[in-house]
């Protein structure tokens, strides 16, 4: 052989026209979006089916709902295709690699910062950040720091806590690790961590985010990229068909993080302030603590007052009411100031003015007393987000999430293992799509899912207590006290006064409460109310009965679920059917998010329902062979998907709201272990009847034997 290079032979390519190209296309791109919309029709008709028949309130927004329920199928298609066609083979071709050049000092570090990036590129972190405004500066001071000064913060923490998980997972696919010693470890210390946190008032309401941020890490990116990792280092260790190999790791992503946000929240809780009233918070004698919160900007503090207080805080801001007067006539003067000051919350400033601001001050903002009280009828509606900002906004975060993870895995593929990438052209198009993806559901999930979530978790509680329907505020103008009737009130006692409205030829009896009556303008205002719809006690039952079936509807559409149950049944021969793991993880979840729900009916702290079911956990875990125990620990991930969490966080913070509660948080937790139960209390029977059988007594045993190695 001379020492020319061989001429590389020129490609044979294939030409076809556009027609061909298109028909190839078109019906791949329908299978792909028909696949996100079976896994999303079912939990997004029972929930509009619910408030429509049920609780017969109609959807609000239902065409801006539409709009982003469309977003979130295109983005998903979008970016689980750009998963497999691009981040997936650079991940599995990095885990094969990696071990041939590397040390296991590289590994590890590449794992930790891995795991890290494919938490800031998970589609439903991004439910946290937009979830956190519901949450009151005074009533959980360490929830709303973290969840809105310092989000980020929160965001890191939980990378931190997948990127360790990462790393022992990687050392499990490596040393063929058990499971087990990691659920007797890290188990008892969340719990312990838990239990100690309820008795501070601050980090009992971090408890609920931390637990959910749990759930929230286990999406359609990490688990897998990380898996994609995990099998190319078992296929060059020789160890690809472990029954450990895949599964474990999920678990693992799932626990780190809850022990990351808590000891977060630990070296946060002395530098905020605990929970007080509204009032006391934004007095001149908190201001120094209050600060801290809002990192340091009286702006920012002073538009929370007007924006989130009511009289009593906004009065105890300026502390002498000269001062309140002052400002006020100084916002009057200076319109542009003023717009500066707020910005999106100047309706709500000019509202707090017209509702419980004094005589001078309503005269010189509005200019007659008159006009400030036809301004409190007006409801106060932020401004219309632009189309261009809301696309360029999302698509932003969207960049900052995968752009960084695929520069680091690509410096990675050149840099460090000097590897020549295949199919560059099939790789790259898949980021840009999964990039494209990931921009359409941070919209969809924007103007859709948080939407809808909190508007029905909003209306929920209809079912046992009266709920304002404030979307519904009507004003009457040209309105006499003279038509009011009375009426004996046989529930309360005593006398109750009411008129009749006729509007679109129906007509109404309407409760008359003489607050509502402005006598300068002639006009009622009234507010309508639903509920109690089914009594007190069976109105919780209903309230518990939508939560299960929402839970298990929605677990049986996950395609993830699908995909674990045929691999479950492959990897048990059949012993362990599909359709059963399923039903077993379904029912786990259903019963999950009803005790979430129940938590926050009743103000329960989380720890006391997370407890009991996992010490019956670690009991079952030691009784099952390591293949179940792997299997069951790793079914919670499957559930809490892409389109779930935001929705189950959206509606637990809306039922929340509306009932008073501090926070909502807590429902993906408890929609997490219930499925591990179920699964292996499942795995116990089904090994129970193989061994009264007498079929694959064998392989059971020889399964339990290969997990018995411990770190």
């Amino acid at each position: 052989m001379t020492g020319n290079k061989t001429p590389r032979q020129p490609k044979d390519r294939v030409r076809i026209s556009f027609q061909q190209a298109m028909g190839l296309i078109i019906p791949y791109v329908k299978s792909r979006i028909m696949e996100q919309i079976r896994s999303v029709w079912l939990i997004l008709l029972y929930l509009i089916l619910f408030q429509t028949l049920v609780l017969q309130i109609p959807i609000v927004d239902g065409a801006v709902i539409a709009f982003g329920m469309v977003m979130v199928i295109f983005g998903l298609a979008f970016f689980m295709e750009g998963l497999l066609l691009g981040l997936m083979p650079l991940g599995e071709l990095i885990g094969l690699k990696l071990p041939q050049k590397a040390g296991l000092a590289v590994i590890l570090i590449f794992s930790l910062l891995l795991g890290f990036g494919v938490t800031l590129a998970e589609p439903a972190i991004g439910a946290l950040k937009i979830l956190g405004g519901t949450v009151k500066a005074w009533d959980a001071p360490l929830l709303f720091t973290l969840l809105n000064t310092y989000p980020n913060y929160l965001v890191w923490a939980v990378g931190a806590g997948v990127g360790l998980a990462v790393v022992f997972g990687m050392l499990r696919f490596l040393y063929n690790w058990s499971l087990k010693p990691f659920l007797y470890v890290l188990v008892p210390i969340l719990t312990a961590v838990s239990v100690w946190a309820a008795f501070d008032p601050n980090l009992l309401y971090l408890t609920g985010l931390a637990w959910d941020c749990g759930a929230v890490t286990t999406g359609p990116v990490t688990v897998p990229l990380v898996l994609a990792l995990g099998i190319g280092i078992t296929r060059v260790v020789g160890r690809g068909d472990s029954g450990a190999s895949g599964f474990g790791v999920v678990t693992l992503a799932s626990l780190f993080p809850i022990l990351a946000v808590l000891l977060l929240g630990v070296s946060f809780s002395g530098k905020v302030p605990q929970p007080m009233p509204g009032a006391e918070f934004m007095s001149p004698a908190q201001r120094a603590t209050a600060l801290g919160l809002f990192d340091g900007s009286e702006d920012d503090l002073l538009r929370y007052a007007f924006a989130q207080g009511g009289g009593d805080e906004v009065r105890a801001y300026f502390g002498e009411d000269a001062n309140r007067r002052a400002f006020v006539a100084d916002m009057a003067r200076d319109g542009s100031a003023r717009t500066r000051l707020f910005g999106a919350d100047e309706p709500r400033f000019m509202r707090w003015v017209a509702v419980h601001g004094s005589e001078a001050e309503k005269m010189a903002l509005f200019g007659s007393i008159k006009s400030a009280r036809e301004y409190t009828l007006n409801p106060v509606s932020p401004p219309p987000s632009s189309l261009t900002l809301l696309f360029l906004r999302n698509f932003q975060a969207a960049a900052q999430a995968i752009i960084p993870l695929t520069l680091f895995m690509l410096f990675v593929f050149f840099v460090i293992l000097r590897e020549k990438l295949p199919h560059t052209d099939e790789i790259i198009f898949g980021i840009v799509i999964a990039l494209l993806g990931m921009g359409f559901f941070n919209i969809g999930m924007e103007t859709g899912l948080s939407k809808l979530g909190d508007q029905v978790g909003g209306k929920v509680p209809s079912s046992f207590t009266t709920v304002p329907l404030e979307e519904q505020r009507a004003s009457i103008n040209g309105f006499s006290p003279d038509i009011v009737a009375s009426a004996v009130d046989a529930d309360k006692g005593g006398v109750a006064r009411f008129f009749f409205h006729r509007h679109d030829r129906v007509v109404d009896p309407i409760p008359y409460d003489e607050k509502n009556y402005d006598e300068m303008t002639g006009t009622y205002t009234y507010v309508p109310q639903v509920g109690p719809l089914f009594g007190g006690v069976w109105g919780v039952l209903v309230a518990l009965l939508f939560a299960f079936i929402m839970g298990y509807g929605a677990t049986l559409a996950e395609p993830a679920l699908n995909a674990l149950g045929i691999k479950v049944e492959e990897l048990t021969v059949g012993t362990f059917k599909k359709s059963f793991l399923m039903q077993a993880v379904a029912i786990g979840v259903g019963a999950g998010i009803a005790f979430g729900v129940a938590k926050i009916i009743w103000d329960i702290p989380l720890i006391w329902l997370l407890a009991p079911p996992y010490a019956i956990l670690l009991v079952v875990t030691y009784l099952s062979s390591e293949e179940y125990v792997n299997i069951a620990w790793d079914s919670a991930g499957v559930t809490t998907g892409p389109v779930t969490v935001p929705l189950v966080l959206a509606m637990g913070l809306g039922i929340g709201t509306r009932i008073g509660v501090v926070e909502g948080f807590g429902i993906l937790a408890m929609a997490s272990v219930y499925p591990i139960l179920s699964v292996l209390l499942t795995g116990l029977y089904a090994a129970y009847m193989r061994k009264r059988s007498g079929t694959g007594q064998e392989e059971e045993e020889a399964s339990v034997g290969d997990g018995g190695a411990t770190p």
